[in-house]
């Protein structure tokens, strides 16, 4: 470089001719021409492509098979050795050098370039994930819903069991407390959980689920184009943040409740950090998102799947392929079941009648012992074999209780309805409670239900309540007058008489 400015310094002044400078530095004078066009050394360049005539006939059929790659998964695509032994079976005669070489030259024409878009404020973007946890010792795949905010950056993550119509519901109110207020314009992929079908480019019937979703927080949807997730790329990028950020190592969690605390302390963290070329944190930045969102409604969203259903003669309901018990008053009665992220809830003529912890396996039976108890009163036999009372773990004076009820009855059975009977006060009480009472009524000798109940019963506090006349003056005037109590000594002498 040192030598070609030198020549042109003395090209442009005149201090020497073509003729001498070429003499001199020993260069030709196609050299020297270039010297003169080019402010720097061009480089070698060739006027027509090399000619590849081993490679050369079999270029058209390396850039088919990558087009129709593009057709399926990205780890079942050809790499370029396996293109490689396919033309060499075809008859290539050549190197594999060559080949991996036009591989990466076809790739790199063929390669999308994407539009950078605007994100106002305002505008949000939703997304599931899925990352391995250890939950209470068992490892197990979750799935993450991630909802963002491009124009902040801001974005929030949660831990369901898995990816269904009650994880997308909750995670839309969760995310809306989270941050504040409902984006009033939102992308999706096209699930289906939220599309009933795809019409055209962007046209979508909607689910039911999904309207009611909207209805209530009145936010617009927006749809990405069938495998255009890059029309999304803002949270296609949070996931595999918080996946690399949250959750390595393998988190260990009692459940997911913990789960979700810790991811929701990271997202308040995360929200300190500085934005490039926004001049400020997450948080702040926030704000004018905030001013473009829709207000909170009154009422957070009923997030769960409602399915009409009927009680059997078991007293179950079936739902989600599981069974979960109801009061027998409820059998052979129609049920909506109410199934939510974490719960089960069971309604009859909308009043509640049962509440279970929401089961993600299949085929389980699931009892509230407390569900057949008054059943055990009509069916006293069933007592020692009933399923529903299986797990129930009674302390040692329940049985204690039960023998001294059964020796001391004057008819047969009639010790065990009276033990059912103190069976049912779980009904209305805690089992801590009724075993002190039980215990107190062991250690007095009362073994009646009876006495139990009224060991149940909080004793009276306080000084007994006094009487005022305090704005009652009108009752100092009412006089009253006092007993006669000659009228005894007259029934006395009357009874004397009749003896």
């Amino acid at each position: 470089m040192d030598q070609w400015a030198r020549i042109r310094l003395e090209l442009r002044d005149g201090q020497a001719s073509k003729r001498e400078l070429m003499r001199r530095e020993g260069i030709h004078w196609d050299t020297l021409q270039k010297i003169q066009n080019f402010p720097e050394p061009p480089g070698y360049r060739l006027s027509t492509p090399r000619a590849k005539p081993k490679l050369g006939p079999y270029l058209e059929l390396i850039a088919r098979i990558i087009k129709e790659d593009k057709k399926v998964p990205k780890k079942q695509r050809h790499t370029a050795t396996r293109i490689y032994h396919r033309i060499k079976e075809a008859g290539y005669q050549g190197k594999y050098t060559q080949v991996k070489e036009a591989v990466r030259a076809i790739k790199r024409v063929s390669q999308e370039v994407y539009m950078p878009l605007v994100h106002r404020p305002g505008e949000a973007q939703v997304d599931f994930g899925y990352a391995l946890a250890k939950v209470s010792g068992e490892l197990r795949k979750i799935a993450l819903f991630i909802m963002a905010l491009p124009y902040s950056d801001a974005f929030f993550v949660a831990a369901f069991d898995k990816e269904c119509s009650e994880s997308y519901w909750e995670g839309h109110a969760r995310a809306f407390e989270f941050f504040g207020g409902v984006p009033h314009r939102i992308s999706y992929d096209n699930s289906k959980v939220l599309v009933s079908k795809i019409i055209g480019p962007h046209e979508r019937k909607l689910t039911d689920g999904f309207l009611k979703l909207q209805s209530h927080y009145l936010f617009r949807e927006h749809f990405c184009r069938v495998r255009r997730p890059n029309e999304k790329g803002v949270v296609e990028g949070v996931v595999k943040y918080a996946r690399q950020n949250f959750l390595v190592p393998v988190p260990q969690v009692k459940d997911l409740a913990e789960l979700n605390a810790m991811l929701l302390r990271q997202c308040r963290d995360d929200m300190k950090r500085r934005l490039r070329g926004k001049g400020g944190s997450k948080a702040e930045v926030l704000q004018e998102d905030q001013t473009a969102f829709v207000p909170l409604p009154p009422s957070r969203f009923d997030a769960c799947r409602k399915q009409p259903t009927r009680a059997n003669s078991l007293s179950l309901v079936r739902f989600d392929d599981n069974d979960y018990s109801v009061p027998v008053a409820c059998a052979h009665h129609e049920i909506v079941a109410k199934g939510y992220v974490d719960r089960v809830v069971l309604c009859h003529h909308d009043v509640v009648v049962a509440r279970h912890s929401r089961s993600w396996g299949k085929e389980g039976v699931f009892f509230d012992y407390r569900h057949y108890l008054p059943l055990l009163e009509r069916k006293p036999g069933s007592l020692d074999h009933a399923r529903p009372l299986a797990d129930l773990d009674l302390s040692e004076c329940f049985e204690v209780l039960r023998r001294r009820l059964v020796a001391g009855e004057d008819m047969p059975g009639q010790g065990t309805r009276k033990y059912i009977k103190v069976l049912r006060l779980l009904e209305d009480h805690s089992m801590a409670r009724l075993k002190r009472a039980v215990e107190q009524a062991l250690y007095a000798g009362a073994y009646a239900p009876e006495a139990i109940v009224h060991l149940l019963e909080p004793p009276s506090s306080g000084p007994a309540a006094t009487f005022l006349l305090d704005g009652r003056e009108h009752l100092g005037r009412v006089s009253v007058a006092g007993p006669d109590i000659t009228v005894y000594d007259s029934l006395l002498a009357q009874g004397g008489a009749l003896s």
